[in-house]
């Protein structure tokens, strides 16, 4: 979902340009407005003055800061970073404490895996939301390589190619495949919106039976299952019910997500078995070869006239259905599996007061448009829209950017400048970036009307597509070619949620991969 499958999908939100610091749902406290101004005669001044116009001030210059932090000891100061990044300290505590000790949101630190699976893990960390879109400037920093960071996965997965989501800007093969993932979804764009309905239905339908059996009904299996059945359906036309495959999609794809990802995953093992089996030495891919080849070989079946296209690109229909596969399945598949739990989560957190709202607003608008979700529909759904851009701000689906310096540097944060020297590594925590104090209000909070009306103005600081919110996906940008796509699934989740159901209640646990999501309650529709 971080890099690979959009296009011809109208833009789903208005070009905004100031970044003054709003409230999440009111008028900023510094706005006055003055009612109209009348005066006597004997108010005027006897000599005409002219207006004094002051020139703006000159933007103060931030001190050049030496970058704190180090690698440690070469090798082991890797490994002592993987360790407490991952059970030490965890994630967010291994960031939170190092800002703390240097007082900045830049420093240095050693980014997981380390030896032996990367050769160097060495990263200049940035963590603010103004020192975070160096990250997406390509005339500063190359992408090559770097889609999962400090190292990068066997071509086995991926049928010897370097894939779309690897190739920086730069290189030839980048244009021709970002242009082929444009054109998959302008050849469907017709069947995404009925085919999201009835795959989500049959997903409703299913969770409902369930609660009403076993008292709670588990969001996470049930939903992978439906999105893999809509994105097959709606891209390529194929039921993979009818095909070989059935309702093995889902697992497929986990499996072979696994062997890329595992060295960023803990999964709930003694710590020095996963230190030794995942952290330290890649999976070997041959143990997933024969389940990604039934991969291949579905959607190589099922997508011929995209392949023609490819042809038509210069692209072999090998190699393009190889990046149909990683587009699909890990970019689409696997942004929604951890994405679309997380809405529930945050939506079910926020109570009946959210639920309802949502669901007149979703309900009248629907009615207003003889009953069709259309695209044009939904943009009259100022609340639905905001929650949704809400849970990708609190919730980034992909959290981690990374880019190498293509030259000296200055990047500045909010309260200094450093310099970066041409070839370092730099990395992004997203989550940080997105909940930036000195940007938002209430920063942690999910406030689900943030982005209502003025607020909208703040979607320049929402960074999950690996690029700003207003910005669009280009052939010469790493801007999530499905970025559009993906918020309009998000917001059809809502829409049908709240069509059939007037409120719902959860509970909350952990997986590898974000959250899991129990249903205990759903309340049908009553108006």
């Amino acid at each position: 979902m971080a890099s690979t499958t959009s296009l011809s999908f109208p833009s789903l939100h208005p070009n905004f340009q100031s970044s003054r610091r709003l409230s999440s749902s009111k008028p900023s406290s510094r706005r006055v407005f003055f009612g109209p101004i009348s005066a006597s005669v004997s108010d005027m001044p006897s000599v005409p003055v002219s207006p004094v116009t002051l020139p703006p001030p000159e933007p103060a210059e931030l001190p050049i800061r030496k970058i704190p932090g180090n690698y440690g000891v070469p090798f082991f100061g890797a490994i002592k970073d993987r360790v407490d990044y991952f059970y030490n300290q965890g994630r967010e505590e291994f960031f939170k404490s190092r800002v703390q000790k240097y007082r900045s949101t830049v420093f240095r630190a050693n980014m997981p895996p380390g030896p032996f699976i990367a050769p160097d893990s060495r990263v200049v960390v940035l963590l603010d939301g103004k020192s975070f879109p160096v990250l997406f400037d390509v005339t500063k920093v190359e992408k090559k390589d770097l889609f999962t960071g400090t190292y990068m996965p066997s071509t086995e997965l991926t049928g010897g190619y370097r894939i779309l989501s690897y190739l920086d800007p730069s290189e030839p093969s980048h244009e021709k495949l970002k242009r082929l993932m444009f054109f998959l979804l302008k050849y469907r764009r017709e069947h995404v919106i009925p085919e999201f309905h009835s795959s989500y239905a049959e997903l409703f339908e299913g969770l409902e039976q369930e609660l009403a059996t076993n008292g709670k009904a588990a969001f996470g299996d049930p939903s992978d299952q439906a999105a893999f059945n809509f994105l097959t359906r709606a891209l390529y036309g194929t039921n993979p019910a009818e095909s070989k495959i059935g309702t093995n999609g889902p697992s497929l794809i986990a499996k072979w997500i696994l062997f890329q990802l595992s060295p960023l995953l803990t999964l709930g093992l003694p710590k020095q078995v996963e230190e030794l089996l995942i952290h330290t030495y890649p999976l070997p891919p041959f143990l997933v070869k024969s389940d990604y080849q039934k991969l291949y070989d579905f959607f190589y079946e099922s997508s011929g006239p995209v392949l023609d296209e490819a042809e038509r690109l210069g692209i072999s229909r090998d190699e393009a259905c190889h990046n149909l596969v990683f587009a699909t399945c890990f970019n689409s598949f696997g942004g929604m599996k951890i994405f679309f739990p997380n809405v529930v989560k945050l939506i079910g957190r926020a109570g009946v007061k959210l639920h309802t709202q949502l669901a007149k607003e979703i309900r009248s608008v629907v009615k207003a448009n003889g009953g069709r979700v259309t695209m044009a529909a939904m943009e009259q759904m100022p609340l639905m829209k905001s929650v949704v851009y809400e849970s990708l701000r609190i919730e980034p689906p992909v959290p981690l950017q990374y880019g190498r310096a293509k030259r000296d540097l200055i990047i500045e944060s909010h309260d200094a400048a450093f310099k970066v020297k041409e070839g370092e590594m730099i990395f992004g925590f997203q989550p940080f970036a997105t909940k930036d104090p000195k940007i938002f209000d209430r920063p942690e909070e999910f406030v689900p009307d943030r982005f209502v009306g003025e607020g909208e103005r703040l979607l320049k600081h929402v960074l999950w597509s690996n690029g700003p919110e207003d910005e669009t996906p280009t052939v010469g940008n790493k801007q999530c070619a499905g970025k559009d796509f993906v918020v309009l699934v998000s917001r059809l989740l809502v829409v049908e949620l709240f069509r059939r159901y007037d409120s719902f209640e959860i509970e909350i646990g952990t997986s590898p991969l974000g959250a899991s999501v129990n249903l205990t309650s759903l309340k049908r529709a009553s108006f």
